[in-house]
């Protein structure tokens, strides 16, 4: 895994569960912003997931491979879920649903980085 892409994704989402807050306090639905970021959020969980595919196949040791997948799979799920049930909730519930995905991303992510490193 590459620690700074994990970073980013750790700030993006948090900045993307900001924009949500916000919007859910303004009484708004989801909208082509949130959608915009849920969509990067994706693209860079996605690019973490085959950087980390890759690199285990070629031969990287983690400590608990079987959990690190599952936690890789979780995070790129998220967005995908949290977007379509935001859409599907076309109230301000919705963008909390969003809020929470993005609030979850940055644990998921920051434990993907404990099992790479081994300290967990």
């Amino acid at each position: 895994m590459i620690s700074e892409l994990a970073t980013g994704v750790i700030i993006a989402s948090l900045v993307v569960a900001l924009v949500a807050v916000v919007t859910a306090i303004r009484n708004r639905p989801i909208g082509i912003v949130l959608l915009a970021g849920l969509g990067l959020l994706e693209v860079a969980l996605l690019v973490q997931a085959v950087i980390a595919i890759v690199k285990l196949i070629g031969g990287a040791q983690i400590g608990n491979t079987v959990v690190f997948l599952g936690y890789l799979i979780t995070t790129a799920v998220i967005p995908v879920f949290g977007a379509y049930w935001g859409m599907a909730e076309r109230t301000k519930w919705g963008t909390g649903v969003v809020a929470v995905a993005c609030l979850a991303l940055p644990a998921l992510v920051g434990r993907l980085l404990q099992l790479w490193s081994g300290t967990a």
